[in-house]
């Protein structure tokens, strides 16, 4: 634009944003236009930034999330002020939990409307909320610090340990003018934003004699291994030292779920019979028992096995977290494992005969078991026959993404289903947080391009399932298989009154979910046994056409609260 006076070239805070984006390699932006971002989001789009538009904000931001998780890039939520803000809040706090990197980017009221509290439209003190809840937040005031607003964003968000990051810009900002060469000057393009962190030879070292005096080492992989992209090195590592490995669900592929050293059909054997414990990428957290109590061999719940811990971790705040860690290793995954392998020499003692002869003869009796239990075809199907041809899909298919989210159908899917190239699994991570699966497949086909599979629980599916229609709507190839066994967990609860109101866990019997992606122009399934599951998986993925494939399933199949029922005190007041 110019001036009617001086003819001179200006720019104005909309394209400063856009132009810092670009400049840093940001290209898609998810989000949801409304006041003040939706010329934003217009003029992204004549800009070439793929904007993709959302139903609702928490979908959008959980998009950008697993977007960062897939690319090692920040993934970019945009929303409205107040309620969007607030509705892109849970994405936030749940990318940070889980070291996705993310930059949450909402519209908000003039800073000084909102400190004297006047009233303003959806006023809020957004910044003041996100703190807590992210790495890092900030907001920009003035045209001319938009380039450092951006650059300390994305440094924050993939620096050190990843995470979401808070970046304010209230609607003034996007109006106000420079000269355009001053604001060109005003862009940074970040040099080196995630730095590898070499680790201490020393603490090399001590891992290494730690891991040759062991008599029944382990190595844990957790979904930090999957986002490092370290795979080359991570599989030298353990086929060097032939010690087996235990991957958590979205660290699986990293190696193939069938490789020999694999121990996943042995986890209740491993995790209290190893006697060092090497992590890679992966937190002593609640979904690792805390490291102590009878899933280690403990003899209560605050015991700890007894197991020597090694630890790769970017951050040295997490050592020692619940468990003391013998022999901490800080730095970047990758460097790391690295130095690991580089002092490794030719005399290196594989693990006994004894260790591995055990997990080999454990294993094979629980495959064997599990592939007797999968040749069953009951009618109706359970989970056990349905995801029977979603196992034999993903091996068909080893190049598609498998997101997956519920109680039962994630706790069946992760143990049955195979995978076989890594950062292919995508799930609900730390938290356990319901509602990711359709923000996860959108950005999954949008980012990579490859066919997204989504095998989801009735309940989860309610929680984003209006964004069929963005997937739709973009014509993404997503294949969305919904578990339908009508209710959470089962449809067979009853409300103890006798009143005519159905118990709380129970959903619409046979409800036509199906119909809900037909309306938008996909294509829906209602399938009964295997065999029409399998037609239309089949379809879907030679289409790549959005579909929807109502499953249903035994109502009386499944367990209450999945896996974790220990966590819901009623059920284990039962027990």
């Amino acid at each position: 634009m110019t001036t009617d006076a001086q003819s001179k070239e200006t720019t104005d805070g909309f394209h400063l944003v856009i132009e810092a984006l670009k400049l840093n390699g940001i290209d898609t932006i998810f989000g949801l236009p409304g006041i003040p971002i939706t010329d934003f989001t217009r003029k992204a789009q004549a800009e070439g930034i793929r904007v993709i538009s959302f139903r609702h904000e928490q979908n959008a931001g959980n998009a950008a999330a697993i977007a960062g998780f897939l690319t090692q890039k920040p993934g970019i939520c945009l929303t409205v002020s107040a309620p969007g803000f607030l509705n892109g809040l849970t994405a936030l706090a749940n990318a940070t939990t889980n070291c996705f990197p993310m930059i949450l980017i909402s519209g908000s009221s003039e800073r000084e409307i909102v400190d004297l509290q006047q009233g303003d439209y959806e006023e809020m003190d957004q910044l003041a909320i996100a703190k807590p809840l992210c790495k890092a937040a900030f907001r920009v005031l003035h045209a001319e610090d938009i380039g450092v607003g951006i650059a300390r964003a994305i440094r924050a968000a993939v620096s050190g340990r990843p995470g979401g990051v808070y970046l304010d810009l209230p609607a003034k900002l996007f109006g106000q003018t420079l000269d355009a060469e001053a604001g060109k000057k005003s862009l940074i393009k970040v040099v080196d934003p995630a730095p590898r962190q070499i680790p201490d030879q020393t603490a090399i070292q001590r891992a290494l004699d730690l891991l040759k005096a062991a008599k029944r080492p382990l190595i844990l992989l957790g979904k930090g291994a999957a986002y490092a992209q370290a795979d080359a090195n991570i599989r030298a590592l353990i086929e060097k030292t032939g010690i087996p490995y235990l991957p958590m669900s979205m660290a699986k592929g990293i190696l193939p779920d069938t490789h020999e050293q694999s121990a996943a059909a042995a986890r209740s054997f491993v995790l209290p019979g190893a006697d060092v414990v090497l992590l890679i990428g992966a937190r002593l957290n609640w979904l690792l028992s805390h490291g102590k109590g009878k899933t280690w061999g403990g003899k209560g719940p605050k015991d700890w096995g007894g197991q020597k811990f090694i630890q790769i971790d970017i951050s040295p705040q997490e050592m020692d977290s619940n468990v003391a860690i013998d022999a901490p290793i800080v730095g970047d995954i990758d460097s790391c494992v690295s130095a690991l392998l580089g002092g490794i020499g030719s005399g290196w003692a594989r693990p006994s005969a004894d260790w591995l002869g055990a997990i080999s003869e454990r294993k094979d009796k629980n495959l064997a078991k599990m592939a007797e239990t999968l040749t069953k075809n009951p009618t109706p199907m359970n989970f056990h026959s349905a995801l029977n041809v979603m196992r034999d899909i993903i091996k068909a298919n080893p190049d598609a993404i498998l997101v997956n989210e519920g109680a039962n159908a994630l706790d069946f899917t992760r143990s049955i289903v195979d995978m076989y190239k890594p950062r292919k699994r995508l799930d609900v991570g730390t938290w356990g947080v319901m509602g990711i699966g359709m923000g996860f497949a959108v950005a999954a086909a949008v980012v990579t391009g490859e066919s997204v599979i989504a095998i989801e629980g009735d309940s989860a599916f309610g929680f984003s399932g209006m964004e069929v229609e963005t997937i739709c709507r973009y014509n993404l190839p997503v294949c969305v298989v919904i578990f339908n066994n009508n209710g959470v967990y089962r449809g067979t609860d009853v409300n103890p009154t006798g009143g005519p109101d159905v118990a709380p866990t129970v959903f619409v019997k046979n409800a036509r979910y199906e119909k809900l992606m037909e309306a938008f122009g996909g294509v829906g399934v209602y399938a009964t046994n295997p065999a029409e599951l399998r037609k239309a998986m089949e379809e879907a993925l030679r289409s790549r056409k959005p579909t929807l494939i109502n499953a249903a399933i035994d109502e009386t199949a499944g367990t209450e609260s999945g896996r974790i029922t220990s966590l819901n005190p009623q059920s284990a007041k039962k027990k």
